[in-house]
């Protein structure tokens, strides 16, 4: 019996999970990992400030598909399948333990995505998975049930089964080697991305963060309330990366012109503010108002909204005019910011778009054009919001093509 062959084109999360979990099922398949840059794994590197979000605490189904903005049905039936329970005791399971952190977020307990690499890595070499790198895939051909790859340098790849697992894409043009297998694609746009908001003040706070604060699109339904936080181009953090996700393709057509409104104060609205102004103007009658933040915010914030609001910091609480309150209660619940162009999110980049879910069977991430064509991770047009969503989508769509194949 001659030997089958699996090649993973993306040496990135969902490549490298299909490839050494179809290498460990099924120890008679000769699986190879086609990476066209010179490193594998370069997102898990830099993922969480180089420390590896690799899912997050929502073990849930319902909950876990209502964070992301693409893919919810089709998630539904893939997560039955490997979910998040399943992710952590898969990494348990190779001795690296995962950690919660107060805002669900999971890490390895070393704080560090080298741990994660390494288990992927060594998992590759225990199964022996080929890793061939700076190996481009130009073009595929389907003949006799044979996959034909075709790269720059004119090597011939053949395979009995072929797994994209490369990524997301931000422009159609590079999507077009992938319509020659007979499927389409929904455009690729930027998700979680930062907002630029030029010719502020706000932005000479960069670095300052807010706990708790809601952000608002102007015009649209969408806001979200989570940290925020203040950069040299304008505004980040998961409040803002939230939005960016939600909105990916209404905020493209703006073409990222748009208005939004920040509530520093998190759900307090202008009502509740201002019942409460009394007891402050009581309370606080005799104190510096520069000197006196009842609100728990970084007092450079406050003495920037202060002055946004022109009131001079060394008056008195008990001389404000109903003017100066009325700015600053406005300010406080709803100061008004253009954006004017986006910041991709370090390296993290995620793309909203790719590979058409009706073309995909969610149950064994095979393609229904195609037999013996699979997809894994980000190709296809599933996306999560920030927090480790993106990469469990990744171990989930890896594992369940892995298993797919390994049994065929």
């Amino acid at each position: 019996m001659t030997e089958k062959k699996l090649i993973v084109i993306g040496g990135g999360a969902a490549g490298f999970f299909c490839a050494v979990n179809a290498a460990r099922m099924n120890p008679s398949l000769k699986v190879t990992i086609v990476e066209k840059s010179n490193k594998v794994l370069s997102k898990v590197k830099v993922s969480g400030g180089g420390r590896c979000n690799v899912t997050h605490a929502c073990f849930e189904i319902n909950e876990l598909i209502k964070k992301y903005p693409r893919g919810q049905n089709f998630l539904k039936r893939s997560f039955h399948w490997f979910n998040i329970k399943d992710t952590v005791e898969w990494f348990e399971e190779r001795n690296v333990k995962l950690k919660t952190e107060s805002d669900g977020r999971m890490f390895p307990e070393t704080n560090s995505s080298q741990t994660i690499i390494d288990c992927l890595l060594k998992e590759a070499n225990k199964y022996n998975v080929e890793l061939l790198l700076n190996c481009e895939v130009k073009e595929i051909k389907n003949e006799n049930n044979l996959f034909k790859l075709l790269t720059p340098d004119s090597r011939l790849l053949t395979s009995d089964f072929l797994c994209i697992a490369c990524g997301g894409y931000p422009k159609s043009s590079q999507m077009e080697w992938l319509q020659k297998t007979g499927h389409s694609f929904e455009t690729p746009v930027p998700s979680l991305f930062t907002f630029n908001i030029p010719n502020n003040k706000i932005t000479e706070l960069m670095g300052v963060s807010i706990e708790n604060a809601t952000v608002k699109i102007v015009g649209t339904k969408s806001q979200e309330q989570a940290p925020l936080l203040i950069t040299h181009w304008g505004m980040s953090g998961p409040a803002v990366l939230k939005l960016s996700a939600w909105g990916a393709r209404s905020l493209a057509e703006k073409k990222y012109h748009f208005e939004i409104t920040v509530n520093w104060l998190g759900n307090r609205n202008e009502n509740e503010l201002r019942n409460e102004w009394l007891f402050f103007r009581d309370q606080f009658a005799a104190q510096k108002i520069g000197n006196k933040n009842p609100f728990t915010l970084p007092n450079r914030l406050w003495l920037h909204l202060l002055r946004e609001s022109f009131i001079d910091e060394g008056l008195r609480w008990a001389e404000l005019t109903s003017k100066q309150q009325n700015k600053l209660i406005q300010t406080l619940t709803a100061q008004a910011f253009q954006v004017k162009g986006k910041t991709t999110f370090k390296e993290e980049f995620v793309t909203c778009g790719g590979i058409k879910l009706t073309e995909i069977d969610a149950n064994t991430m095979q393609s229904k054009i195609v037999p013996h064509l699979f997809f894994a991770g980000e190709i296809m047009d599933v996306d999560g919001i920030t927090g480790g969503f993106n990469f469990q989508n990744a171990w989930t769509s890896g594992w369940i093509a892995a298993k797919t194949i390994a049994g065929i």
